[in-house]
């Protein structure tokens, strides 16, 4: 799975590291930001790193939650869905509106192996001091360069360049004024 292969998602170890997982959020998704010193061994325990001054806002949803790794002062608005079939690594300073979706997890193009359940998925890699606005959706495989935008809404199905501004359906850059 890891490595973007295809696999089962029934199979009894990954349904058991979703109910870790699902355990771990409805704990962390019962706090308020009043509750520092519950917040933070949660997200100790379900990421795979975290780093400091890191804040997100709950509600917050993982599949998996141990292949995502968030570095320092890293802000996640409510509602962020980070969907870690494959690891999501995610640089420091970077700010991440409201209801924003990275989604690792896909399926094979193939309908014979999507009918014999197979799943599968790629890495997102988003870098240091990215502001990704409200509603955005990251699709499977992104790798977002340091200091870009991703406007609110966007739907980013390619790699975004360092310092580039994207918008839209699917994301362009936007040219410079």
């Amino acid at each position: 799975m890891l490595a973007g292969r295809n696999y089962l998602p029934g199979d009894a170890e990954l349904v058991a590291l979703r109910a870790r997982a699902q355990r771990l959020m409805q704990a962390y998704n019962a706090t308020t930001v009043a509750d520092t010193d519950a917040r933070g061994p949660i997200l100790d325990e379900l990421l795979a790193g975290v780093g400091k001054g890191t804040s997100i806002r709950a509600p917050f949803y993982v599949d998996y939650g141990a292949h995502i790794t968030l570095g320092a002062d890293v802000f996640l608005n409510y509602g962020c869905v980070l969907l870690d079939v494959c690891p999501i690594d995610i640089g420091d300073g970077t700010q991440i509106g409201p209801m924003t979706q990275v989604l690792t997890a896909d399926h094979p193009r193939d309908p014979s192996q999507r009918a014999l359940g197979l799943e599968c998925g790629a890495p997102i890699s988003i870098g240091s001091n990215v502001w990704i606005g409200g509603g955005v959706l990251i699709l499977p495989g992104v790798t977002v360069g340091d200091d870009a935008i991703l406007g609110a809404g966007a739907v980013v199905t390619r790699d975004v360049a360092a310092g580039i501004t994207v918008v839209g359906n699917p994301a362009r850059p936007v040219s410079a004024s």
